[in-house]
């Protein structure tokens, strides 16, 4: 297949050269640039540019010389940190300076956390000593295992002229066609993220869906990636490579995946990194096997703090029509190895970690249904929508990735028309230690009671879908704040913007346990009130089993009264009893004016306000009256002087 030049977007190449002194650094430099070897040269060379048409993908070069003199390590470090690639020297007549590089220079770009390609130079081969010839792999190859970032090792010669040019060559390779991402070289195959990238374009260029690359579609993929077409004679040459070594690699109807992943590893063999990286950034890829940043529709993501995002129903159809294409036995269960088939074409598994990993509701073959399936993509949509779009590419949805999520009202105008029009509610769970916050979560998620109490240190989410009377479906977040995150929480002026209802549960059987609660409700109020972001609050009094505390009916009325909002709602985790209270937290986050708690002060700061609107609104209407009375008076005044 024809290569084709492809820079992954660098504009150019930054490569400082680094060794000890007299191992020839800047003769190598002076020879690339001026193809000739110097008779002098000074102990320092300024930035230097090779021509554009160097190396053939047409990127510049800037080479950096640098000085290993102790007093310039400041210089030497910054230079290092501000590189493309590095290429270390020794010299090949010298070898406490071939020591060097694995005691001193590689372990010393590992301090700097320098995260760049690093290409080995023996210089004055010219000058190596013929009674001791020792093989570059023999000598090279335990500093490599030693040392991952060594992308590869050349020897050269300035006073000769071998192999200057490809020492600049290998190092923009290295930056603009990288090995580590596609290759693990001790076990010499494709790494994961490389067979998933290469696994989502086969699917994409296999149009009719049979399993295999036709000789059109291999044909349309080539000119899609090159250009340029195949000719039959080419496809035909191609599948037979393919077929000689592996023989599931090609069937009946064309070049089947494995196929297409052994082709292009056999390019990485042949040393031709280009073709892979021509075919990855054709389909969007940059040089961490991720999509572009420019595919993903940021300004439709563009929203106030108190707006979420949410899938549009072209979103949720797409994905419930691949939830049943890989529920093979369509037991509405989705298991592990099926979840993670269904993200084999993405870099990895978007659900693998907190806070999606354990969000949803399991089945009792620890799979998940297709409500806690989309429970699990509104979620990844609400916290993270660039990586819900991206994962919604990467899944293979086909139309407009704008057209995959929609920003909803802002909160506040929700308040303003008392109702709310989102499908996702966010809702925001706080409570003081062992008061049964987690209890409530797992509740949620339909998992069993368990005496047994775990401190919670970190925030934690769990998703599921509400089904309300009449048979409407919602899904609900819920976002558990640890006590001691309440206050770090609450120091963020939009903190409780993306909240649609606060939930406060306490023990009922503990005075300490209510007390500590109501002082975080009226710390969230107090907060909403200041900010303008007030949040519908319901009070959980969870332990239903277990006797209540003294006063505990007397307190609790006297709180929700004075605050205005509803009395606490009594729910039992070890019971089972729960007052649907779930259906109550989104009843109230569908009717965002009800169930706002007011502060003291801040039913004094509205009484303030009115009075003071109450007293502009009389004066206004006093200086109308006075307008209008003097206009009366000056009629008057004209008609009496007109008649006289």
């Amino acid at each position: 297949m024809a290569k084709t030049s492809n820079s992954g977007g660098k504009n150019g190449v930054r490569i400082v050269v680094a060794g000890d002194r007299g191992t020839g650094k800047s003769s190598l430099i002076v020879t690339a640039a001026a193809d000739t070897f110097p008779t002098n040269v000074p102990p320092l060379l300024p930035p230097t540019r090779l021509p554009q048409d160097f190396c053939p993908d047409g990127v510049p070069i800037t080479i950096i010389d640098t000085s290993s003199n102790p007093e310039d390590r400041g210089k030497l470090a910054e230079e290092l940190r501000r590189a493309d690639a590095v290429v270390l020297t020794y010299a090949c007549d010298q070898p406490v300076s071939l020591h060097r590089l694995s005691t001193f220079w590689l372990p010393e770009l590992c301090q700097l956390e320098v995260k760049v390609p690093v290409i080995v130079v023996g210089c004055k081969l010219d000058l190596r000593d013929e009674q001791q010839q020792v093989s570059l792999e023999q000598v090279m190859s335990p500093i490599m295992q030693q040392f991952r970032e060594i992308e590869t090792c050349i020897e050269c010669s300035a006073f000769k002229h071998i192999q200057i040019p490809e020492v600049f060559y290998y190092a923009q390779k290295a930056v603009l066609h990288p090995m580590g991402p596609l290759f693990d070289q001790e076990s010499q195959t494709l790494k994961p993220r490389c067979v998933r990238a290469l696994k989502r374009i086969f699917i994409l260029c296999d149009n009719d869906r049979d399993g295999a690359l036709s000789d059109a579609e291999l044909n349309d993929f080539q000119v899609k990636c090159f250009n340029t077409p195949l000719q039959p004679s080419e496809i035909v040459v191609v599948k037979r490579v393919v077929q000689e070594k592996l023989v599931a690699g090609v069937n009946e109807r064309g070049l089947t995946l494995t196929g297409f992943l052994f082709l292009q590893a056999l390019f990485i063999e042949k040393g031709r990194l280009e073709t892979i990286w021509t075919v990855l950034r054709k389909f969007g890829y940059n040089n961490d096997i991720e999509l572009l940043d420019e595919l993903i529709p940021y300004s439709s993501l563009k929203r106030a703090p108190d707006q979420s995002v949410e899938l549009t129903n072209d979103a949720i159809e797409f994905l419930k029509g691949l939830y049943e294409l890989f529920d093979i036995d369509c037991d509405n269960n989705l298991r592990p190895y099926e979840v993670e088939d269904f993200f084999s074409t993405a870099p990895e598994s978007p659900w693998n970690d907190a806070p999606y990993k354990d969000a949803a509701e399991k089945t009792a073959l620890e799979g998940i249904s297709l409500d806690a399936f989309l429970s699990e993509w509104a979620l990844m949509t609400l916290l993270d929508p660039a990586r819900a779009v991206k994962n919604l590419i990467y899944v293979g949805y086909p139309g407009d990735p704008a057209s995959a999520i929609r920003v909803t009202r802002r909160r506040r105008l929700d308040r303003k028309k008392q109702q709310s029009e989102r499908n996702v509610f966010h809702c925001f769970v706080f409570g003081p230690k062992n008061a049964g916050k987690s209890s409530l979560m797992n509740s949620f998620l339909g998992r069993p009671y368990s005496g047994a109490y775990t401190l919670s240190t970190d925030e934690r989410y769990a998703v599921n879908v509400v089904e309300l009377p009449g048979g409407v479906k919602k899904t609900l977040v819920l976002r558990e704040i640890p006590e001691d995150g309440a206050r770090k929480l609450l120091s963020s002026k939009e903190s409780l913007a993306a909240c649609d209802t606060a939930v406060f549960v306490h023990d009922s059987s503990k005075e300490s346990s209510w007390k500590r609660a109501t002082e975080l409700l009226v710390d969230v109020a107090t907060h909403g009130e200041d900010t303008g972001y007030e949040v519908p609050c319901l009070i959980v009094a969870a332990k239903d089993d277990l006797e209540s505390f003294p006063m505990a009916i007397q307190d609790s009325t006297r709180v929700s009264h004075n605050m205005g909002i509803e009395a606490p709602i009594p729910i039992s985790s070890k019971l089972g009893d729960f007052s649907n209270i779930f259906r109550r937290i989104v009843s109230a986050a569908e009717h965002p004016h009800l169930s706002i708690p007011e502060t003291d002060a801040g039913r004094s700061r509205k009484q303030y306000h009115r009075l003071i609107n109450h007293s502009l609104m009389f004066i206004s209407v006093g200086a109308a009256v006075t307008i209008v009375g003097l206009a009366a008076y000056r009629v008057y005044a004209a008609r009496k002087n007109s008649s006289s």
